[in-house]
């Protein structure tokens, strides 16, 4: 077992937490070319999408008290079991509806890996200390996005998409020897809860009444869900209306990566000499700059393929700044609940990106300009988020210098 400090737990729970960006991640290029197969539209579609998501939503609320009762490792593997089995059943699967449930299963138990990993971190470091660990994690785990479009292309080419899913079963299946035999369990056994209905009840209300966790949970799942915009109707902006061939879809997306891993390591630079309410404020700043771009050239009618990535990648460096700040600020004030609490930003996060990510594929019209759109409402909508809310109630122990 490793030291839970050392940096290569660090890299074995960004490997555990990818999982369930990768299950998005790696099958966008094969969105249209499912369309066809399973003779459906883009709605139908892009349905699979978001009913991942709203699983993933919803199974983060179990997991996280689970979490806090029997430990972070056991509830992970379980999951990550599952979802070897869900991905096996979206490989085999002969229609959309079958495709759609055995996705919502595959998100039931992805969603382990994010809020137990998040949790994880919480358990091992100080919430400073965990800003900075999350934005060291999020700059390993950006590598999977980076290199998942491009290999699901390949796939899509070479063995059709059933073999994405196939691949994603592998996957599991090795991250979950790695969790069992790799990691150390983080969580302190005095901080075990009760796993009772009315003890869930009391945790999540009074988790949810903590205004400061509100203004970052918000804050984050509003920013959140412009990027998620962006997976939901990449691949039909892209592929269909631009068309790039699903072989290239992920060279493009990696200038999405690059922008995100730039402003993870931009807020890694800066944490030693910035509160992480300015570095809020920065990465804000730059994400409303990029979605307001993309959104201005779509109005003026300016489509092309750079017209979309330069102002994307723009808007990732500031997600990349934004989303550690937010996650650690979010869970700053729980450390004898960081699994739930992990658990409640999740829900918040994913029922927002599902219901936006709904929303492109319902408004799609066949340009960039919904997207585009969507976006830019994102960004501008967590930046007046923050200034209403995290600005004026900060989390204490994670804003030390706040008032100052």
């Amino acid at each position: 077992m490793l030291a839970l400090t050392s940096v290569w737990t660090t890299v074995l729970l960004a490997a555990a937490v990818a999982l369930g960006p990768l299950a998005t991640d790696m099958y966008l290029p094969a969105l249209p070319a499912l369309g066809e197969a399973m003779a459906v539209g883009t709605d139908q579609v892009q349905l699979t999408l978001s009913v991942y998501m709203a699983g993933f939503a919803l199974a983060q609320l179990l997991c996280g008290p689970l979490a806090d009762r029997f430990g972070r490792k056991p509830v992970m593997i379980a999951g990550f079991v599952l979802f070897a089995g869900a991905s096996l059943g979206c490989a085999l699967a002969t229609n959309i509806e079958t495709l759609t449930l055995c996705r919502f299963l595959q998100a039931l138990g992805g969603s382990t890996g994010p809020v137990l990993g998040r949790a994880a971190i919480r358990d091992i470091y100080a919430p400073r200390d965990a800003a900075r660990i999350m934005a060291l994690l999020a700059s390993i785990m950006a590598l999977a996005p980076a290199i998942a479009p491009t290999l699901g292309g390949l796939m899509l080419d070479t063995l059709g998409w059933a073999s994405i899913f196939l691949a994603l079963a592998g996957y599991a299946l090795v991250t979950t020897v790695v969790v069992a035999f790799g990691i150390p369990e983080p969580m302190k056994a005095e901080y075990r809860q009760p796993l009772r209905l009315g003890s869930l009840w009391h945790n999540y209300r009074s988790i949810a009444s903590d205004i400061s966790f509100l203004g970052y949970t918000l804050t984050n799942a509003l920013v959140f869900s412009g990027l998620f915009a962006f997976l939901s109707g990449s691949s039909f902006v892209l592929i269909d209306f631009l068309e790039v061939s699903p072989r290239h879809f992920g060279l493009f997306f990696a200038f999405m990566v690059a922008g995100y891993i730039t402003g993870n390591l931009t807020a890694m630079r800066l944490s030693h000499r910035l509160v992480p309410d300015q570095l809020l404020l920065r990465g804000l700043g730059i994400a409303a700059a990029g979605g307001s771009l993309m959104a201005g050239l779509a109005m003026a009618e300016v489509f092309n393929v750079w017209a979309v990535i330069i102002p994307q990648a723009i808007f990732m460096t500031g997600v990349g700044m934004v989303l550690p700040q937010t996650m650690a600020g979010a869970l700053a004030n729980f450390p004898r609940m960081a699994g739930s609490a992990s658990a409640l930003f999740g829900f918040v996060q994913m029922t927002v990106a599902a219901c936006v990510g709904a929303l492109v594929g319902h408004l799609h019209t066949g340009t960039s300009l919904v997207m585009a759109s969507i976006i830019a409402i994102a960004a501008l909508a967590a930046l007046v988020v923050y200034l209403l809310l995290v600005q004026r109630f900060p989390a204490p122990g994670f804003e030390p210098t706040a008032e100052a």
